[in-house]
């Protein structure tokens, strides 16, 4: 893995992590790392074209 991709992945996780507290049931958590990380894996394509790495 690249360290582009490392970075981003950590940021994402990093606030998913902080965010996981507040959901109280284990299936909101899921949810929330699903779509938080299906998003992530759309984004990262389309921000490394914008910014060139």
């Amino acid at each position: 893995m690249d360290p582009v991709t490392m970075a981003f992945y950590a940021v994402v996780c990093g606030g998913l992590a902080a965010a996981a507290p507040s959901f109280q049931s284990r299936a909101a958590r899921l949810v929330v790392g699903t779509i938080t990380g299906i998003v992530a894996a759309s984004l990262l394509p389309l921000l490394r074209r914008v910014f060139g790495i």
